[in-house]
This record gives structure tokens, sequence and C-alpha cells, in this order.
């Protein structure tokens, strides 16, 4: 398996605190996260440990990423490690306060695929996640 890098960044005109708060809000996530219902799926709810399952599709059509914490220094770095049978690899919220009022949030992946089958899919993972982050800024900058 090839590790391939994808990483976007935005900025969202919202205190750091806010965005950490809500980042950390996993079942919340489905709210602005494209086609996806995110639960907690261990005991604890926060911090290194935490596990999560990510299911993006339409109804029974999808795909189901779980995912275990393993970096975890509010407001700053969330890091994730990928632990299904299909994807693999690893994630990282990265958050930077430019002011009181702006925060720089860096999204990055490696993912562990054949590099063919990367480049096939990551332009709708890449359009995806877009989509997906201006939702999370316009929710955040609208309240």
């Amino acid at each position: 398996m090839t590790s391939n890098h994808i990483a976007m960044t935005l900025v969202i005109k919202a205190p750091i605190e806010k965005v950490w708060q809500a980042l950390g809000q996993w079942e919340n996530q489905g709210d602005w996260m494209l086609l996806t219902k995110v639960e907690v799926t261990s005991k604890i709810r926060e911090g290194v440990g935490t596990s999560i399952a990510a299911f993006t599709g339409i109804g029974k059509l999808g795909l189901m990423d779980h995912m275990t914490v393993t970096a975890w220094q509010p407001p700053n770095i969330c890091d994730v490690v990928h632990t299904g049978r299909i994807i693999k690899g690893t994630g990282r919220f990265e958050l930077t306060q430019i002011d009181a009022f702006t925060t720089r949030f860096d999204w990055s992946e490696e993912i562990e695929a054949p590099r063919a089958i990367f480049l096939l899919i990551a332009p709708g993972l890449y359009a995806g996640v877009r989509i997906s982050l201006m939702a999370f800024r316009r929710q955040l900058q609208s309240v």
C-alpha cells in the first residue's frame, strides 16, 4: 500500500475555542459533513482513545470509517487513526489562532491505498471534504 496525502486549509471567522468545541462534538459532525452520520463507539467521548464510527453514503449504500483518537491537544490538534477494513491511514484537525476572532483550520489525511485507486477517488474525496468544510465554516460564522 502507498500512503497518499490530501490536505485542505480554510479560515473561519470564529474564535479558536468555538471551532474546537464544534469539531469535538462528534455526533453533530453529520450536520455539516456531507452525507455522513457519526457516532461515538467508546465509553469516553473526548480525548485519546475515543472511538468513532462515521458512515458516509445514502441508505445502506456507502462506506463505514472507524477511527480512534491518537492525539488530543485542545484547542489545537486532534489526530486519528483510521482502523476500518477499507479506510486505513491517519487524519488530523489542526487549529491555529490568527487573532481573537479568526481561526485557521488545517485538515489533512494520509490514506493507505494503491496509488491508482487513490487517484480515482481523490477528486470526489477532495470535493466532498471541501463542501463539508465550507458548510462547517458557514455554521460557525452564522451563530
